[in-house]
């Protein structure tokens, strides 16, 4: 037996028992040899080289050089879908999971398939076609597929902490965004050797002009598993995943071969990729308003019930509501009140999408111990703050408040 992890996307009470434990150690054991194949396939094609290279201070240094101007710059783009997942962010150890995926296994089973294909190419049709072939053709069907298997691990593996389209988004945006860090250091590394004049204009393509790039084609792929966690169309599901991979192939492979064909063109293409990437942030914010009136809707009748007062209600749903916990209810005993909160509307509403499909889910048996969970909450915040919080009651009709007010004066006489 084995008791479900105490979190933000958990229940929190007593110990129960996991129905997706097979799941997830069949996930572990699979993410943990993916990991460890990209870490040796990593250390194969690019460690190894540059250590016993004729001039491997050189290479060593390049590639610190590297390091030096894409893992700041990482830092800095990881807070963008942090701060827009406001209303039921996901846990720092999944995206940390998918992040490392990202700049690990999908960088280093890319970097094989890529290389051989690019050897491949310049052996059967003439030298220079391997780059085209490598480019326009492998790595987008290559690196969206790897950096894609993140999301699907969160999807199949971890399924209550993938509620939907906004968290397929975040997780394929941390993937792409580890993967693209890597590849930065790679890219800058060549750069540093030829010169810092080279050096500074593949920085500012890639890390200004284009920081996006990756993010936003594997994004499609998150979206594509964020419809399939929705909808309860058997073929939807089977068919969201592959049109968002596919989709974000084509939008790889478009960029990588306005790229190849001319640098011009590239130029010529940015006014359009710029409105591509504001609507695609649009959209983003969009379904962030969503997941948040979601959760709204599916906490109103807990006011009613008398498990919320309407104060927590305002105070969940608040896109800054875990800044105001921080400050005014209890600290970490408030912001995981609203976790609780969030998860307990979302776990309803995967409930009634089922209902309606006639289907079954896990998040039924959540409900019931996160109600307890919050009381508990409530119970830590109240500790936290010196003083009794507001608890909740019963909505009850207008007609019959009078006669408990009634007797609550005769008791209290």
């Amino acid at each position: 037996m084995q008791v479900a992890p105490a979190g933000p996307h958990a229940p929190m009470g007593g110990a129960r028992p996991d129905p997706e434990r097979t799941r997830k150690i069949v996930g572990a054991v699979l993410y943990a040899l993916g990991m460890l194949g990209g870490g040796l396939l990593l250390l194969l094609v690019f460690i190894l080289p540059a250590l016993f290279s004729k001039n491997s201070g050189a290479e060593l240094h390049a590639m610190f050089i590297g390091a030096v101007f894409a893992l700041p710059a990482l830092v800095v783009y990881l807070w963008i879908p942090w701060i827009v997942d406001r209303y039921d962010p996901e846990p720092w150890w999944c995206l940390l999971l998918a992040l490392a995926w990202g700049g690990i296994a999908a960088c280093g089973f890319s970097a094989l398939i890529n290389t051989a294909v690019h050897v491949t190419g310049d052996a059967a049709l003439g030298k220079g076609f391997g780059d085209v072939l490598g480019a326009c053709v492998s790595a987008p069907i290559v690196e969206e597929f790897f950096k894609g298997l993140a999301v699907f691990g969160m999807f199949f593996f971890l399924r209550r902490e993938f509620d939907g389209v906004v968290d397929g988004v975040i997780y394929a945006t941390f993937a792409a965004l580890g993967f693209a860090a890597i590849e930065n250091i790679i890219y800058y590394s060549n750069a540093a050797r030829e010169g810092g004049d080279v050096l500074i204009g593949t920085v500012v393509v890639r890390g200004i002009l284009g920081p996006w790039g990756h993010p936003l084609y594997t994004s499609m792929t998150g979206i594509g598993f964020g419809i399939a966690r929705e909808t309860n169309k058997t073929w939807l599901k089977w068919l969201a995943p592959l049109g968002g991979y596919m989709f974000a192939a084509f939008l790889h492979s478009t960029w990588n071969t306005a790229a190849t064909l001319s640098n011009t063109l590239v130029l010529l293409m940015l006014p359009l990729w710029f409105l591509f990437v504001l609507a695609f942030f649009g959209l983003v914010i969009w379904l962030v308003k969503r997941k948040g009136k979601i959760i709204r809707d599916h906490l109103r009748d807990e006011v009613l019930m008398g498990n919320l007062t309407a104060w927590e209600l305002e105070l969940i749903t608040s896109p800054i509501g875990r800044l105001k916990a921080t400050f005014n209810y209890g600290g970490r005993a408030g912001r995981k009140f609203i976790d609780a909160a969030a998860r307990l509307a979302l776990s309803k509403w995967h409930t009634g999408r089922a209902t309606q499909g006639r289907k079954l889910t896990v998040s039924a048996d959540m409900i019931f111990p996160l109600r307890q969970d919050l009381h508990r909450l409530r119970a830590e915040v109240s500790r936290a703050m010196g003083k009794q919080v507001e608890q909740p009651r019963p909505w009850m009709p207008p007609q019959m408040q009078a006669p408990q007010q009634q007797q609550q004066q005769y008791r209290q006489r």
